[in-house]
């Protein structure tokens, strides 16, 4: 009697958290962006290239050095900022320059940034400069239609020539 008693004191305890549950999945809804826009998201992790060249070390300079020390090729492991611009059709939306991680920041610089964009027809370009000096040395404009309620994601892949475009 006490075992059915303490499974019908159970039941009704679970029963409305349940139900509050059931109620709060459905209700109220929740979409990420309005029916009539679309994201825009730019997302990447990437190490830049060395800030300083390497170093050839002089006799005299491998000599002031302890015997474990010598090594010939002095090679700061400090990584250049990557400095990012994102336009959408011709206006600049945004504008950073990524520091690299780490405490002697020699790790890889991480971007993630998101907007909502009216849907429809938009002319997208990316540019980022990783590397010390010159200008933007990876670039990529397209066309693209964004759909309502779609979601477009940039990332960086070397691999894959630079910049790719996912929808």
């Amino acid at each position: 009697m006490k075992q059915a008693a303490r499974v019908l004191a159970q039941l009704l305890l679970y029963l409305p958290l349940m139900a509050l549950i059931g109620v709060f999945s459905t209700w109220p809804p929740f979409t990420e962006v309005r029916p009539d826009q679309a994201l825009l998201r730019l997302s990447f992790i990437h190490a830049a290239a060395l800030k300083h060249k390497c170093h050839t070390r002089s006799a005299a300079e491998l000599a002031k050095l302890p015997p474990n020390m010598r090594a010939p090729l002095d090679c700061p492991r400090e990584r250049a900022p990557i400095r990012l611009e994102l336009a959408l059709d011709g206006k600049v939306v945004l504008e950073r320059e990524l520091l690299p991680a780490g405490l002697r920041h020699d790790g890889a610089a991480t971007a993630y940034f998101r907007v909502t964009v009216p849907a429809g027809r938009h002319r997208i370009a990316v540019r980022m400069q990783d590397r010390p000096e010159g200008g933007f040395n990876h670039r990529r404009e397209a066309d693209l239609e964004l759909a309502p309620g779609s979601a477009l994601v940039i990332d960086f892949d070397p691999a894959k020539g630079g910049f790719v475009f996912r929808e």
